[in-house]
């Protein structure tokens, strides 16, 4: 059985090719989305408008917002652009594109050794995890683009995206700029203290070269207002959803960049927060 969206399907008849090839899912595995598939992700606020890309053209803008951020080697893509679906924010004042990333949508989480996180972490221990999961990546905002909305509203169009699907865990890499552990030795010991993730879960090392906390940080202090100031925003939003890390980091110099495995179980974000999330997901 093939799930394709209303959206997607009114696409196909425009003679706009959707950006990934379709999934194939048993009957059990297809979401349970109902009629109100024809808003999903389909949001607007103020000046801002978040939507699912449609088209070559769509990822191709995503591609080189993707190079400002984080250099011309991921312009060109890779295979996951294929199987990813790709939300962007425009801000529509200046017709411009302002934010975008990609989200790999996995039905379980036996399915979670093929998602691009994998590549560079063992997880071995979250394929046990229960219900469907969401793998969140290229995360990325134009680099003169300020507006704390532009996030609000990310986290919005993905708020809806988790409400529809019966999302359970979104993950993914949040990454640190530069190939330098030094400046972020704070904000390692911060997360290191306060939110490793639950041994159930955790990620264990696989790629060549990774910083561990425990032997690399040598039982270092830190200070808490360098920490905080040196977490990526991504990152810090995360945590305030009751997000957790994996032990270690790892250095990715094709995006010249360190980044730890990050995780967000639904169930565990403060119902506050889960408010406020849905509030701005309409």
């Amino acid at each position: 059985c093939i799930f394709v969206t209303r959206r997607a399907f009114r696409a196909h008849q425009a003679g706009l090719q959707p950006v990934i090839k379709p999934r194939i899912f048993s009957v059990n595995l297809i979401f349970a989305l109902d009629q109100r598939m024809d808003r999903l992700l389909d949001l607007r606020k103020g000046r801002y408008h978040a939507r699912l890309a449609l088209g070559r053209a769509d990822l191709a803008a995503a591609q080189s917002l993707r190079s400002q951020c984080f250099g011309q080697d991921v312009s060109c893509g890779d295979s996951f652009d294929e199987q990813c679906q790709h939300i962007l924010i425009e801000d529509n004042a200046r017709a411009e594109l302002v934010c975008c990333f990609r989200i790999l949508p996995m039905p379980s989480a036996d399915e979670i050794q093929h998602s691009y996180s994998a590549q560079f972490y063992d997880l071995t221990a979250l394929a046990r995890f229960q219900g469907p999961i969401l793998e969140i990546g290229r995360f990325c905002v134009h680099p003169d683009a300020h507006d704390p909305d532009i996030l609000r509203i990310a986290w919005g169009a993905l708020t809806q995206w988790v409400d529809y699907s019966g999302t359970r865990l979104l993950f993914g890499c949040s990454s640190f700029s530069g190939d330098e552990a030094a400046p972020y030795l704070d904000a390692f010991a911060l997360l290191h203290r306060k939110y490793q993730a639950p041994e159930q879960w955790r990620p264990k090392a696989k790629a060549e070269k990774v910083f561990d906390f425990a032997t690399d940080l040598r039982d270092l202090g830190f200070n808490a207002v360098r920490a905080q100031t040196s977490l990526p925003p991504l990152l810090r939003t995360y945590l305030l959803m009751g997000g957790w890390v994996s032990d270690h980091a790892v250095y990715d110099h094709e995006l010249h960049t360190i980044h730890v495995f990050t995780g967000v179980e639904v169930s565990s974000i403060p119902p506050a927060r889960a408010r406020l999330l849905r509030a701005v997901a309409g």
